[in-house]
């Protein structure tokens, strides 16, 4: 299931608000490696926020949409050099539900 509406989007917003980034992106940009541990890391969390460095010269947009992409969830929001991405979890295992 994906985000359908914009209550859910901004009910994600205001969960992914206490959130700190738990992947950056640097220089190097997006490698198969970074792709890697943005998979592993909303797999468990299934809401997650990634901190673009100042030495990223990619724009966090664009990165955003490429990530989602690659890791079949979806761009919340990006915020200057903030992304939130969201993937909902297997049906046994979700964290959150959307109202």
């Amino acid at each position: 299931m994906m985000i359908k509406n914009s209550k859910q989007r901004a009910y994600l917003k205001s969960l992914a608000m206490e959130l700190q980034p738990i992947v950056q992106i640097g220089k190097s940009g997006l490698t198969p490696e970074l792709t890697a541990a943005v998979q592993e890391a909303i797999d468990a969390r299934e809401l997650i926020k990634i901190s673009v460095l100042q030495n990223c010269l990619e724009d966090p947009k664009e990165m955003a949409q490429m990530i989602a992409d690659r890791t079949h969830s979806e761009v919340v929001q990006v915020i200057g050099k903030k992304i939130v991405l969201y993937k909902q979890g297997k049906d046994d295992k979700r964290k959150i539900i959307l109202p």
